[in-house]
């Protein structure tokens, strides 16, 4: 069923629309789930009362978030719009309401408290993240040629939406990233000599920028540990490492540093928000900073700071209790 022709016609139709290669995998899972349910029933076949017997058992009975469900729910519509060529109407359901949640945030104690149980290249990509205001994403994905040491800015390339924006370099974080530049050097040498040393780049821009593949600008500042075969044009490269490797090394440092918050790779992007916030950046730098569309979603952060800004204080913190 994974290579099967029909699948693979899906996945050649995201290509040409260049849907991103996470976008690609999820929608593939959950087309490739609906048809497995079905009894491996063409799509062409069905209708409305499979899609809704579908998305009713993964809501029910796999117990899924409104995010997952909304998820199988556009990979669905997707499979029957572009593929199928038949819009979907009536459909007896609809987009999951998702909750609207505030923002986690860590103290700047607490931070320093996960940076002291985390090392090398890991504990960079946390000051990173808290210290540049960056999706875990975006980190990973940072080459040499988008960190300018003289000019204490880095470029973040196709953030969310494929926006590209700049973002301030910390001046405490210049040693470690010259060391980690270092490091990523040595590794591209390495490739050079073994005959390699290509660098992982989007879709099509292999054929155009060929030549410069092989130059260390256009390397990761976090390399992976191997080379491997890129998704979609083929070749050998060396992509940058991957985000499950560091969640396995941010987990036990949370839990070493006794913080009972959830806290994930994105708490530090809200963390970096929420202190700006506080020290008195004006609210559309921090929009900038963090590549936001619209200034609703920067404006949440306010939220969580609401209370020590404007100087509530509880009612209890009156009185004198004995």
């Amino acid at each position: 069923m994974t290579n099967s022709p029909f699948l693979e016609t899906i996945r050649i139709d995201m290509r040409t629309k260049h849907y991103s290669i996470r976008t690609e995998k999820s929608y593939l899972y959950w087309i490739k789930k609906f048809i497995l349910f079905n009894d491996k029933r063409h799509p062409e076949k069905m209708g409305n009362i499979e899609i809704e017997r579908f998305l009713n058992y993964i809501a029910t009975y796999r117990h899924v978030s409104a995010s997952t469900q909304n998820i199988a729910l556009c990979a669905i519509i997707y499979l029957y719009r572009h593929i199928i060529k038949v819009e979907i109407k009536d459909l007896n359901y609809k987009f999951a309401k998702q909750p609207k949640r505030l923002p986690t945030v860590l103290s700047a104690t607490e931070i320093a408290s996960i940076l002291h149980h985390m090392s090398g290249k890991y504990h960079l990509i946390t000051a990173l993240l808290y210290g540049c205001g960056f999706r875990l994403s975006e980190a990973l994905s940072l080459r040499i040629k988008d960190i300018d040491l003289s000019n204490h800015s880095i470029f973040v390339f196709r953030g969310k939406g494929a926006k590209d924006r700049y973002t301030l370099l910390p001046h405490s974080l210049i040693p470690a990233l010259k060391k980690q530049i270092a490091f990523a050097q040595q590794v591209h040498d390495n490739d050079l000599h073994e005959g390699y040393g290509c660098a992982s780049v989007p879709p099509a821009l292999h054929k155009k920028y060929q030549n410069s593949l092989k130059s260390f600008s256009w390397q990761y500042l976090f390399p992976s540990n191997v080379r491997c075969v890129h998704p979609y044009d083929g070749y050998i490269c060396r992509h940058h490492i991957h985000s499950s490797a560091y969640s396995k090394k941010l987990r036990p440092a949370v839990i070493a540093s006794q913080i009972t918050k959830r806290v994930s790779a994105h708490t530090f992007r809200h963390s970096f928000a929420t202190q700006l916030l506080i020290s008195g950046s004006d609210i559309r730098t921090v929009q900038e900073l963090l590549g936001h569309t619209d200034i609703k979603t920067t404006e949440l952060y306010t939220h969580v700071i609401g209370s020590r800004r404007a100087g509530t204080a509880s009612p209890i913190d009156t009185i004198n209790m004995i």
